[in-house]
């Protein structure tokens, strides 16, 4: 207890999700495989049996749905972020699920995968450690391998297409109603070759598999979506213009992405393809969009200018289960040196936190955030959560994930200790 909030207990053990709950599980998780027509494949599973890590890609909340199928009759213990226990804590601890703040090193989560391993159990992963901005893969964090090997069991993977496509990140009001979905389950590495392979050797094994793009998957199984809203919500992950350059000036109506700064547009077909209203298309495909924002990003990070300013912001907390607090307001920065915000609440009392480039590979964001705050950046302690929303100034949460991305490369890079391809 601190500040007088009630924190989360993650120090106690999980159990095997409960008998009586497994039946529910299943009948909430069979409709949409069901309904999606999601064909799940499996690779050298054979025989597999319990204990085994699984790890998979990270699209939408259906994914979760296709593993609980997937892995069936056993269920797993999945690994969840905070906010996924709110006002559920009960039931999620019942069903076996082990509470993790994002973007943190807790070796209190080592001590649960451990735990889980040693009764039996399926320690279920999703290491992006959030949704896909563009159903691509992010960053996997290095500790990956090492806590494979530590574990000592398979590693099976389970990689979905066709989740964003149904259930983009950057509009979540609405699916699309896609079908058919596609996963695949693959043992990757056997507990036998645990013992021969080094941690970098698992970790590439790791990252080979984790490659996928929803949006060439759409292209090449022909899978329309006839949602005349289908581009809406796009400019939260296209929000510079690659014609005028302009930063935040993008916006959707319907099947239409567009920039408020030279008046051009582009149209996205039933296939998630883009296409210029007039002249030359500078990105067919959506994730190329995203990548050359990524390296707009990178340029402004490799001269040294990459800087927010101060933003206004409102912060709320969340120190449990319970919901969230609000802080107050302040600002926040984010630059060179990393995250610095700084809140004062109602009483007076101002309160701060930092995230250096070194202690932070990747950050998590959300767009219209419970639909009531809009877009957010939340950082974490090993105890507390701050969800933070700028506001009356020009932003975007996806830029400041990018930048903290390419931060901690450039970082990597001047000590001489650059990333793997597909690490962090």
């Amino acid at each position: 207890m601190t500040d007088g909030f009630e924190r989360f207990d993650m120090n106690r053990q999980p159990v095997k999700c409960r008998w009586f709950l497994k039946p529910l599980a299943w009948a909430i998780a069979l409709p949409g495989v069901l309904a999606h027509r999601t064909k799940i494949t499996k690779t050298g599973t054979d025989g597999l049996r319990p204990p085994y890590l699984l790890l998979c890609n990270h699209n939408a909340f259906f994914d979760m749905k296709v593993s609980a199928m997937a892995t069936f009759p056993r269920f797993g213990n999945y690994v969840v972020a905070i906010d996924g226990f709110i006002g559920r804590e009960g039931l999620l601890r019942n069903l076996g699920c082990i509470c993790k703040r994002k973007f943190t090193s807790d070796i209190r989560l080592i001590r649960r995968l451990v735990h889980v391993v040693r009764n039996g159990g399926i320690p279920v992963i999703y290491p992006e450690a959030r949704y896909s901005l563009c159903g691509t893969p992010a960053p996997l964090p290095e500790s990956l391998g090492k806590v494979a090997r530590m574990l000592g069991v398979p590693v099976v993977t389970l990689i979905c297409h066709g989740h964003h496509i149904n259930h983009p990140f950057w509009n979540t009001r609405r699916e699309r109603g896609v079908a058919p979905t596609e996963a695949e389950m693959k043992l990757i590495i056997t507990a036998e070759e645990l013992k021969t392979l080094s941690a970098d050797e698992v970790n590439d094994r790791i990252v080979a598999e984790f490659s996928y793009d929803d949006f060439s998957w759409q292209e090449e199984k022909r899978i329309k979506v006839k949602d005349p809203q289908r581009a809406v919500g796009l400019e939260k992950i296209l929000y510079k213009c690659p014609h005028c350059e302009e930063e935040y000036g993008m916006y959707s109506e319907g099947a239409v992405l567009g920039c408020r700064g030279c008046g051009r547009k582009w149209y996205m077909d039933e296939y998630g393809r883009l296409s210029a209203e007039d002249g030359k298309t500078e990105y067919p495909h959506i994730p190329d969009w995203y990548e050359w924002e990524r390296e707009c990003v990178r340029r402004e990070v490799a001269e040294g200018r990459y800087s927010t300013g101060d933003m206004p912001v409102t912060v709320e907390s969340l120190p449990g289960a319970r919901g969230f607090i609000p802080i107050g307001s302040g600002t926040m920065r984010h630059d060179m040196n990393g995250f610095s915000v700084s809140v004062t609440d109602s009483d007076g009392v101002t309160r701060t936190m930092e995230k250096k480039v070194p202690s932070l590979y990747s950050c998590h964001i959300e767009y219209e955030y419970l639909f009531k705050h809009g877009d957010c950046v939340d950082l974490n302690t090993l105890d507390d959560t701050w969800y933070i929303y700028p506001h009356s100034c020009g932003f975007s949460v996806t830029k400041m994930a990018l930048a903290t991305e390419e931060l901690y490369y450039d970082y990597r890079r001047k000590i001489g200790r650059p990333c793997r391809p597909g690490l962090a």
